[in-house]
């Protein structure tokens, strides 16, 4: 999290769409919420179908799964937060930090809280890295019991 190798990753493909798309959304709703509507629609998509999977269909395995996805969304965020103490990560745009808009500087300096990016940024990754590995075993567990409950019918 602290170069930003995340960015190189598969989900990061799927994630930055869904990321920049929050912005979109959330543009009627002011400057602060399109700059908060990225990491936030990246984070809150994945984490609705996780509750929806888990209460509406009662399907604990795709209810991890959204978990394990809303981990990862969480992990891919956390070198963006890292970075904006001493941006050095190129943007979509093709800058970094320092020569154009990057929303977590914006948005942890309106919380005066750009100081802190760094701790912040180490908080998001161990936050996310825990929670993949409870998604990893609920999943697990889910499934051990499935194949016992086919074991008992046979």
């Amino acid at each position: 999290y602290r170069d930003g190798e995340m960015f190189d990753s598969f989900m990061h493909n799927i994630l930055l769409p869904i990321h920049e798309a929050g912005h979109v959304f959330l543009m009627p709703f002011g400057e602060f919420m399109t700059i908060l509507g990225g990491s936030l629609f990246q984070l809150a998509l994945p984490l609705g179908i996780a509750i929806a999977f888990a209460v509406r269909n009662r399907d604990n395995f795709a209810a991890a799964l959204g978990i394990w996805w809303t981990s990862v969304s969480l992990l891919d965020l956390s070198p963006y937060i890292y970075d904006s103490l001493h941006p050095r990560l190129t943007m979509l745009g093709g800058h970094t930090g320092e020569d154009g808009p990057h929303d977590w500087i914006y948005l942890l300096d309106v919380f005066r809280q750009l100081h802190r990016a760094q701790a912040w940024g180490a908080a998001a990754h161990a936050i996310g890295s825990v929670c993949v590995v409870i998604a990893i075993v609920w999943a697990t567990a889910v499934l051990w019991r499935q194949k016992a409950m086919l074991h008992d019918q046979v």
